[in-house]
């Protein structure tokens, strides 16, 4: 079934409104052939990898079949873990935007289970949760089953894999008898066939949207032939010759993660790390401020990968290259999702270009050559969406104070207002290249850009030094860095980089001209409990302050004399001047 359009599933006035309020017209495939089966009560197998709009295959049919009077569970979805439980709530709130009388509520270990009650007693019609979370519920009689009448298993086999299948069997077997039974898979497996036959009906239907479909068919996908030493300058200008919104960076490991982290940090940025070392909690913050824009790139490893489940991610970068075929089509289907567009670029070093050549034939897709931007592409490209905004402002008007100041330039100091805006747009554009630059000048020789500070931190002349008396043993990290030079000392975003966290104090570039500002707005702010400290460094410091604090096992020459107070980042609490 094919381009069937929303429209054409006879769905609510509320269901639809939600449905263009998304923006979404055409049905996925999934969602295409699933509906109209679960719509008319029919029990269903899906067979459908990840991406493909599972959530709103079976979510737009249980919304619709809800009895919104009643106060009894009617819908249960388990999912394999609490990112998918979370991710499918909101998904599923996202369909009941014009149904107020509809609650869906999450439950997942890692929560306080009391939260989670106070939540079920307000009578909830549908829940989503981890399965030993609602075997939890069920024992303790929170959560009942009696009136379910629709059980959903998403990613089944997954929930198999992480050894859910004792629990499965305990929640079906607490299901009515008169119930309809929605499972979603991405394989067959024998203990999936045993599942559907022991709990489905009969006449279940079973659905398979084939492999080759879901490779990726709206995603452009492109290599880039690359020396190890220049990813780092390759994706920094890929990036600055983008208008991207959201995207995610996968490497083979944690501490690539990390490195590649600090270095779009520094090139300015906002961009967090996602690996296994990464506290859940921590993750789930992460999570949500990519969600929601706060967060323009997202570094990750393929395990920490698996939770990342949103449709508007634009470009998938795979710095480093799979070591699995499998993990490729995993990767780059997080863009391209539910029927848009995507882009995909994979950088090859040296003989790998054989691992990519079996990529492409396991995927069947075309993999084409690309040529990474030069400098002078990314100022050009950085000009020509700097007109657009001047277009833009023009058509907008309201600058009538300002051709006042320039028509009293233009008298009193003899200058035309070509002159004027050839300046200012020099001015513009001199700081976008230093920026654009700056990662060829980082790492020449392996040396970062911390080495050419002098004795009074200034770098270039232009760019400050700064020391932190903040590092990660208080909760602080480089979001935290930029949070706290953004929001309360006031300095603008593209006016930080180079951002470096130690365990117990921390070092970041700022321009010049915001110094003074700094050094005046932190008075009286604290951090768990201690007072906040700025001021200059030097090279002399942060060189000697990572050796000495490496060699005294982090007994570092400038730890605070607090440090009995630090505590975990949960605990993490600013007070505002």
């Amino acid at each position: 079934m094919n381009n069937v359009k929303f429209k054409d599933l006879n769905l609510s006035n509320s269901v639809q409104m939600a449905i263009d309020s998304i923006g979404y017209e055409e049905a996925t495939p999934i969602q295409a052939e699933s509906i109209p089966h679960i719509m008319e009560g029919k029990d269903v197998t899906g067979l459908a990898q990840t991406g493909t709009g599972k959530t709103f295959a079976f979510g737009i049919p249980a919304i619709e079949k809800l009895d919104l009077n009643s106060k009894d569970v009617q819908v249960l979805v388990l999912c394999p873990t609490r990112e998918l439980a979370i991710q499918t709530c909101e998904g599923l709130k996202q369909l009941t935007k014009y149904t107020e009388e509809a609650k869906i509520i999450p439950i997942y270990g890692g929560q306080q289970i009391d939260r989670q009650i106070a939540a079920l007693k307000k009578n909830p019609q549908i829940v989503v949760g981890t399965p030993g979370r609602v075997m939890d519920h069920m024992r303790r009689k929170t959560l009942k089953l009696a009136n379910v009448s629709m059980f959903i298993l998403d990613e089944a086999d997954e929930m198999l894999n992480m050894g859910f299948r004792e629990d499965i069997d305990t929640i079906l077997k607490q299901a009515p008898e008169n119930r309809q039974i929605i499972l979603f898979s991405a394989t067959m497996s024998k203990g999936i066939m045993d599942i559907t036959a022991k709990y489905q009906k009969k006449d279940a239907v079973k659905i398979k949207i084939s492999h080759v479909e879901l490779v990726t068919p709206n995603i452009e996908q492109y290599y880039l032939e690359v020396s190890e030493a220049s990813k780092a300058d390759v994706l920094t200008r890929l990036l600055d010759s983008m208008n991207i919104k959201l995207a995610v960076v996968f490497c083979n490991t944690k501490r690539k993660v990390d490195d590649v982290t600090l270095h779009l940090q520094a090139s300015g940025y906002m961009v967090e790390a996602l690996h296994g070392d990464i506290r859940q909690s921590q993750r789930d913050v992460i999570m949500r401020k990519f969600r929601k824009g706060d967060i323009d790139i997202l570094v990750a490893t393929d395990v920490a990968a698996r939770g990342i489940d949103i449709d508007d991610i634009d470009v998938v970068f795979n710095y480093d290259i799979p070591s699995d075929e499998e993990y490729y089509v995993h990767r780059i289907g997080r863009t391209g999702r539910a029927g848009r567009f995507g882009k995909a670029y994979t950088f090859v070093v040296g003989r790998e270009i054989y691992k990519l050549k079996d990529i492409q034939k396991y995927a069947k897709a075309n993999i084409n050559l690309y040529k990474a931007p030069s400098y002078e592409d990314v100022l050009d490209k950085k000009i020509m969406q700097k007109v657009q905004k001047i277009k833009a402002d023009l058509e907008k008007g309201n600058i009538s104070k300002y051709v006042n100041i320039v028509e009293k330039i233009i008298a009193e100091e003899n200058m035309t207002s070509l002159d004027i805006a050839a300046v200012l747009l020099k001015l513009e554009f001199e700081k976008a290249n230093k920026t654009i630059s700056s990662s060829d000048t980082d790492k020449k020789d392996g040396k970062s850009r911390s080495r050419n500070i002098n004795s009074e931190g200034i770098i270039n002349g232009n760019i400050t030094r700064m020391f932190v008396n903040m590092g990660k043993l208080d909760g602080f990290d480089t979001g935290a860095m930029r949070d706290m030079l953004i929001d309360d000392l006031k300095v603008p975003k593209n006016s930080i980089s180079d951002i470096k966290v130690l365990d117990k104090f921390s070092f970041v570039n700022i321009d010049k001209e915001y110094v003074d500002q700094v050094l005046k707005n932190m008075n009286g702010k604290e951090y768990n409990g201690r007072d906040l400290n700025l001021e200059v460094s030097g090279s002399s410091r942060e060189n000697g302050g990572k050796r000495e604090d490496k060699r005294r096992g982090n007994k570092s020459m400038f730890s605070d004399k607090k440090d009995n107070r630090r505590k975990s980042p949960e605990n993490f609490k600013r007070k505002r001047k």
